[in-house]
């Protein structure tokens, strides 16, 4: 489910930016490959791809730490 939402809030800002896929993709230093996977909601994006995404397209990348109860 999270990389699916992720996907989404990737494909959305990049679609406010009129950026291509392959644009992105090359912008952030990823395949092209890698960042239609991860639009789909499909594969397992490292921290490192979506720093560099995040990155490009102007977004803040925040991890949460849960405590379990």
């Amino acid at each position: 489910m999270l990389v699916k939402t992720l996907g989404e809030i990737i494909r959305n800002r990049r679609r406010e930016l009129r950026i291509t896929q392959p644009h992105l993709a090359e912008l952030a230093k990823v395949s092209t490959n890698t960042l239609y996977k991860l639009e789909r909601g499909q594969g397992n994006p490292s921290f490192d791809v979506l720093n560099k995404l995040a990155e490009v397209l102007g977004m803040d990348l925040i991890l949460e730490v849960k405590k379990k109860h």
